[in-house]
């Protein structure tokens, strides 16, 4: 899995607590360019990323 923003040990270590049918999960949404976009719009998403920007 690639990170644009430079955190791959982040999300490392992210996945490293999910069990193994739950990393199988998460790489095949993030592989699914659909399926990242329909996750991205939803507003638990968009509340995350607003706190991620500090709060803009």
């Amino acid at each position: 899995m690639q990170n644009q923003g430079g955190n791959d040990s982040t999300v490392e270590m992210l996945m490293k607590k999910l069990s193994p049918e739950e990393q199988k999960r998460v790489k095949a949404l993030l592989a699914d360019k659909s399926a990242c976009e329909k996750l991205l719009k939803t507003p638990e998403a968009q509340k995350i990323m607003r706190e991620f920007n500090g709060g803009k």
